[in-house]
């Protein structure tokens, strides 16, 4: 709206010759073109020099070749990291008295922009870029020099005055382009916006900006399959790029899938200069003051991921999200919901979740308005720090600082991402196992599930009973406290939902249910931050390493300090333990949701928590409760790499389990999306709990194969206990020490009688 209407007021007239930058916005460019359509106005593409910018020579020879009404330019494109050579184009401008239009959409905020210096007459710019100011503002310059001879074509009574029947005269100044119907909310926003940059300071933010800008370059410039397309005069935080082979916007959606979010910009967006290139779309990433390596790192390895050439794919085709079902959609960037908005913020001297967004900062922007964690080194040692906030990382980290230690979480991603087996909406508990090993650590999860329930005064476990289902000749049954052998026909009378074929035997275990998996992720880190545990995502480990007593943990922000190091990484054990990589198999879980599965009919009392023996394998289920539908899975898949994208589920998968609920649950449906998970599995179907053998201070909680969220307070406990000096030789069982450090895993694939997470 500022650039229309000061184009307007310049009073264009045929014949008039408007220079125009490549670099210009597509709404400029298709202004201009109009207007040349309409008034006979002819616009004159402006030649490019080799390094990317406007060609100063050709600019000055234009200016001689007969009358021109207005020079214009965007000082950044929206194509690219371009700086355009503005000053230079001002003084060209001013030497010929021709009124130089500056677009300042994408830069200011980052760059240094000073009118005087530039000498631009006109310069317009939108609030909600880099000013960070909201969506509908916009700020409108116009220097002393011009502002006077400007007429706007509409003028509006908050900037004009209507003196005589048929005279008004101009507001003095720019606010003769205002209108008096405004959003006032907006415009304070924006006056807030502009607040905090004054506050924070033109020269420490560009430099800021600046730097991560060349940093991001450079990084990507050496991921294979990927070009960074910036014209050599780029600057800024601004890079544009593209991956060999796959459509822009397909890179865009599978970067957003992995929690990084930039956009992708077409040829019609800047046709004067993308195609002008040969580019039909390029992926600009804008980095800004409270980004840090962390997300530097989160990018690169984003695009590398994607970048990486895979077999059997069309690069054509965009990813779809795991699962499109209400209940499970994980595509809102900008709010975990594994974390409370209260968790968010911390009063003083308690410890708060710190965003990526807000942390790292090593510049002189002022500390009032970027929060900082401590800088390269840290100002003392922390009793523990624990790698991996699943849903084991969060309960240990929760234990840790409920008894007082100085304890910090580090995940990798984002906090709430896919990557592993701690994501979705629900998780089986139940009491039935195969062995009496298990029945102390069965009773310890009860037990502070209950706990957890009371401190939090959150509901997290619906008690629904559960039927452990198998055919004649099939393996042996699960046992447990309180459960009981039933047939066929008895299992059908307790849950008329499943239907078990005749001969059939199953375990009914009255006190299995239903986890609300994701309260319980949200309530285990909102009660370890308020017990005053520090929070830190997207911060990956790099490597660590053991001095005498301590352990230094080394990250893209920090060297932190710690006595203890408890490893909660899933399938990503190995990589920091590479002495337990042999005994950890990442494999690929596929559940699906039957949403037309409704609660009168499929959920508590008519179905509960179940699983049935297969010739497929083991499936196993969730009933139907607020409104989710039916969650069916099979427990077993092929090995994956963690590193890779998990993809959606194939057409194979899908119909297996549309196979499976048609025999054990029909009228379910048919399948309204899907959850993909990574099981981390030993060979044993058991897991690792302990200290790593030969290492001073250093701790595992391997806790997956299938069946470990319903134990994650009770291994958190028991992980806290083991740091504080207690033993737990009830966990002898599970003690990572246990495998020869020799012995192979068996195939990924094959099961224990240890049934479904």
């Amino acid at each position: 709206a500022g650039w229309q209407r000061a184009v307007a007021a310049v009073r264009l007239r045929p014949g008039d010759r408007v220079l125009a930058a490549r670099s210009s916005y597509v709404s400029s460019a298709l202004h201009l073109l109009s207007l040349e359509r309409e008034t006979d106005i002819r616009v004159e593409l402006l030649d490019v020099a080799p390094e990317g910018g406007v060609d100063l020579d050709a600019l000055r020879l234009a200016l001689r070749r007969g009358r021109v009404a207005l020079v214009t330019a965007a000082h950044m494109p929206t194509s690219s990291g371009l700086v355009e050579p503005v000053e230079q184009i001002g003084a060209l401008c001013r030497e010929a008295g021709v009124p130089f239009l500056l677009d300042a959409t994408q830069s200011l905020g980052q760059l240094d922009v000073d009118v005087h210096r530039i000498g631009c007459d006109l310069l317009v710019s939108t609030g909600r870029k880099f000013l960070r100011g909201p969506r509908g503002t916009g700020l409108l310059y116009a220097s002393a020099q011009l502002v006077d001879r400007l007429e706007p074509i509409s003028p509006d009574v908050r900037g004009a005055q209507w003196i005589r029947e048929r005279e008004w005269t101009l507001a003095p100044g720019a606010r003769r382009f205002e209108l008096w119907e405004a959003a006032h909310a907006l415009r304070l926003g924006l006056g807030a916006a502009l607040a905090d940059f004054t506050a924070l300071g033109t020269a420490p933010i560009a430099a800021r900006i600046a730097g991560l800008g060349t940093r991001i370059r450079a990084e990507l410039s050496g991921v294979p399959g990927v070009r960074v397309v910036d014209p050599p005069a780029a600057g800024g935080g601004i890079v544009t790029f593209a991956v060999s082979g796959i459509p822009a916007d397909v890179v865009r959606t599978r970067l957003s899938a992995r929690g990084v979010h930039l956009v992708s910009v077409p040829a019609s967006h800047g046709r004067w200069d993308l195609a002008a290139r040969d580019l039909p779309a390029v992926l600009r990433a804008s980095a800004h003051v409270y980004n840090d390596d962390a997300d530097l790192y989160a990018l690169v390895e984003a695009v590398r991921e994607v970048a990486r050439p895979r077999r059997g794919r069309n690069p054509d085709t965009a990813e779809q999200d795991s699962s499109r079902h209400p209940a499970n959609d994980k595509s809102r960037p900008e709010q975990d919901p594994a974390i409370s908005p209260a968790s968010r913020g911390g009063g003083a001297g308690q410890a708060s979740v710190i965003p990526s967004a807000a942390r790292g900062d090593r510049s002189e922007i002022g500390p009032a308005a970027i929060r900082r964690t401590s800088g390269s080194k840290s100002d003392s040692v922390f009793d523990a720090i624990v790698v991996g906030l699943g849903v084991h990382g969060r309960a240990t980290l929760h234990e840790l600082a409920r008894r007082g230690l100085r304890a910090v979480g580090l995940e990798r991603f984002r906090l709430g991402h896919e990557r592993g087996s701690s994501h979705g909406a629900t998780r089986m508990i139940r009491r039935a196992y195969p062995n009496p090993v298990w029945d102390k650590l069965v009773d310890d999860a009860y037990a502070n599930w209950a706990r957890l329930e009371r401190d939090s005064d959150v509901r997290l476990i619906s008690t629904t009973g559960g039927l452990y289902a198998r055919p004649p000749g099939g393996p042996d049954l699960l046992r447990g406290p309180g459960c009981r052998v039933v047939d066929a026909e008895e299992a059908n009378r307790l849950m008329p939902a499943l239907r078990l074929g005749e001969g059939w035997t199953a375990v009914y275990d009255p006190a299995a249910g239903v986890l609300d998996a994701e309260a319980a992720m949200r309530v285990q880190l909102d009660l370890a931050v308020a017990a005053g545990a520090q929070v830190r995502d997207r911060e990956p480990v790099l490597h660590w390493q053991q001095d005498g007593d301590l352990i230094t943990v080394h990250t893209p922000q920090a060297e932190l300090i710690t006595r203890n190091l408890v490893v909660c990484a899933g399938s990503w054990i190995g990589q920091l333990l590479p002495e337990f990589a042999a005994e950890l198999s990442p494999v690929r879980i596929v559940n699906a949701y039957f949403p037309d599965a409704a609660p009168e009919l499929f959920g508590p009392p008519r179905l509960g928590a179940f699983s049935a023996e297969l010739p497929e394998g083991l499936a196993y289920g969730i009933p139907a409760l607020d409104g989710r539908g039916i969650k069916l899975g099979m427990d077993s898949g092929p090995a994956i790499d963690p590193d890779a994208a998990a993809g959606p589920a194939t057409t194979s998968e899908s119909d297996l389990l549309t196979s499976v609920a048609a025999r054990l649950l029909p009228g379910a449906g048919a399948p309204g999306g899907h959850l993909i998970c990574r099981y981390t599995m030993t060979a044993d179907r058991r897991f690792l709990v302990g200290a790593a053998p030969g290492r001073t201070g250093v701790y595992l909680v391997g806790a997956c194969s299938g069946h470990g969220f319903k134990f994650a307070p009770a291994l958190g406990v028991a992980l806290a206990d083991m740091i504080t000096g207690r033993p737990r030789d009830d966990l002898a069982f599970l003690a990572p020490g246990r495998f020869p450090r020799d012995r192979q895993p068996q195939s990924v694939a094959a099961r224990h009688p240890g049934g479904p997470a």
